[in-house]
């Protein structure tokens, strides 16, 4: 057999035990040898056994089953089916990602499993408010912002906003943004560009699938000393659904029960101090802004803002234009 040949039939192979085997599926030397045949390649249980060792001497995990119904099989592959399954639920439960992308992005997961294992990958995720969208311009954005955070340029594009005629509207009259882009970051399963934007000289985020004809400019990144001791965790932790607002240190008098609310939304770095036998003071950085006190108003009495007092006073006064909504 020519050389070619030989290189061909252990390539086939090694693709035959990643698709057919696992530790419940092994396959005897005479099973590897009838599915080469399929490939147009011939094997005996010798050469069979030759390419197993070649394989292995190449770092293929390939183990051997004893017994009537033994044979060989991948031990350990490049993800475990408990992982690969953690990365179709992300896929499934990211709205950001169209129903299109998310099966093909799916079906090469299934690639990474024995076929008998991939089956289990084809599951239904039920994550209630997750609307998937339909925009996969995301793709190419996400490309051009990596571009240029590797190529060290600023990038510009159009930013939009939905109309009620449920269509993405540029913003600015269609003026194109421009500004310098640091990190990506996903939250609440929408994609974020965190950038510095020059003409405000602050740091702002966008949602990357409301951008558009995105592209990498020739100018350098600036604003470097911004995020030289940026957190992004932190950033994460104090801005609600990714709206800006002032950032204050915010203490809460909180029932006991909803210690976990706040663990969930701060961290457990945070200090819990007893206030009495039922509450609990905690002192939090947050971005104070509309987004900030409706996830105060969705927890209701069990939460009260204790300090400072011109928190306290805003948000009397957004409970009050809120009531004023519901006037006779």
């Amino acid at each position: 057999m020519a050389v070619s040949s030989v290189k061909l039939r252990t390539l086939y192979m090694m693709r035959i035990l990643l698709e057919k085997t696992d530790e419940n599926h092994p396959m005897s030397a005479a099973d590897i040898g009838k599915a080469l045949g399929e490939y147009g390649m011939s094997a005996d249980r010798k050469t069979v056994y030759s390419d197993i060792e070649t394989l292995i001497e190449f770092g293929m995990d390939i183990l051997q089953a004893k017994g009537t119904n033994g044979g060989y099989y991948v031990g350990s592959r490049e993800f475990e089916l408990p992982e690969l399954k953690l990365l179709v639920d992300a896929v499934q439960a990211s709205k950001f990602i169209s129903r299109k992308k998310s099966g093909e992005l799916i079906k090469k997961l299934e690639s990474l499993a024995s076929e008998y294992d991939a089956k289990q990958l084809q599951r239904n995720v039920f994550i209630y408010n997750r609307p998937k969208t339909g925009n996969e311009t995301i793709y190419y954005n996400v490309d051009q912002i990596h571009a240029a955070i590797l190529e060290n340029r600023q990038i510009q594009y159009k930013y939009a906003e939905w109309t009620v005629e449920k269509r993405l509207k540029p913003k600015k009259n269609g003026a194109f943004y421009t500004v310098s882009p640091w990190a990506l970051t996903w939250d609440d399963a929408n994609y974020y560009l965190i950038a510095y934007d020059e003409g405000a000289d602050c740091i702002k985020h966008f949602r990357v699938d409301k951008m558009q004809q995105t592209s990498v400019t020739g100018r350098g990144r600036i604003g470097k000393e911004r995020f030289e001791n940026f957190d992004i965790g932190e950033f994460a932790k104090k801005t609600f659904s990714m709206y800006g607002g002032f950032d204050e240190e915010v203490t809460l008098t909180c029932e006991n029960d909803i210690v976990g609310v706040i663990l969930d939304r701060f961290g457990q770095e945070v200090t819990i101090v007893p206030a009495d036998e039922g509450h609990f003071r905690v002192r939090v950085l947050a971005a104070v802004s509309p987004q900030f006190f409706g996830w105060v108003t969705g927890i209701g009495d069990k939460m009260r803002i204790a300090a400072p007092e011109h928190v306290r006073e805003a948000y009397r006064e957004y409970l009050l234009r809120i009531i004023a909504g519901y006037d006779r």
